[in-house]
């Protein structure tokens, strides 16, 4: 396997200050707005594509999704998983996530391991990243078994990001949660950057330019947009974001 994505996100990073990815969930998007969803996200600058899912019920319409997202983008089309049901073939890419917070082992190395021959047959590139859920009460830490670590428990955060670190992983993602009211504060994202010098992935609650503008002063390398435009379809506002955090005007 290559390392075309990783490079080509690490190279995105030298002359761009942090990057946005948007979250296509595939089981509350249909095809023709999704496609419609990355289309507009790539003309404003987006770096890539999420396709995520925390049960994935269709992988077929999943694939088709994917397919279609290939033929009308050209930037790479990344897959998020929930679950191995998730691993399907035709994507750049796939976040390699191991929930480290969480407290049932499936989703720390059991789900990696039985969808590994997978992602290496369907020649995905893996992005090796630790998961790490902050606070309570979204579907991600339901699903995921996960201990949330609360919001202003910077250096427990810090701990697991540091671990990833140790583990060799690339890539350490802080999720607040799809939808979630309260966003990964600018202090815990400044202390993990101290000891993480891999790429900062953040992402939940993320629904205006102030508080993306405040993440990426932090240390944030990558923003993740979902929630914004899967139920708000708020584009000028993806577009700020996108600006702001780049020193552009609107």
């Amino acid at each position: 396997m290559n390392n075309n994505i990783q490079n080509k996100l690490l190279e995105e990073l030298k002359y761009k200050k942090t990057i946005v990815f948007v979250l296509i969930d595939s089981e509350n998007m249909d095809i023709n707005l999704a496609v419609n969803c990355a289309k507009h996200s790539e003309f404003i600058g987006v770096s890539a594509i999420l396709i995520g899912g925390s049960s994935v019920i269709d992988q077929l319409e999943m694939i088709k999704l994917v397919g279609e997202l290939k033929k009308n983008t050209s930037i790479p089309i990344i897959l998020f998983p929930g679950n191995i049901t998730g691993v399907i073939p035709g994507a750049d890419a796939i976040l390699f996530t191991s929930l480290l917070n969480s407290e049932n082992p499936y989703f720390i190395s059991k789900a990696q391991a039985l969808a590994a021959p997978t992602i290496l047959k369907f020649n995905l590139e893996p992005l090796s990243t630790a998961y790490i859920i902050i606070g309570t009460g979204t579907t991600a830490e339901f699903i995921g078994s996960a201990k949330g670590i609360p919001f202003k428990k910077n250096k427990l955060a810090a701990a697991y990001a540091l671990a990833a670190k140790f583990f060799g992983m690339k890539f350490v993602y802080l999720e607040a949660g799809s939808g979630a009211n309260t966003t990964v504060c600018p202090e815990m994202v400044k202390e993990v950057k101290k000891i993480f010098n891999g790429v900062l992935i953040v992402g939940g609650g993320i629904n205006d330019y102030i508080t993306a503008k405040k993440l990426s002063d932090a240390g944030a390398d990558i923003l993740v947009i979902g929630t914004l435009l899967e139920k708000k379809n708020n584009f000028d506002e993806l577009k700020k974001i996108v600006n702001v955090i780049n020193g552009k005007k609107f």
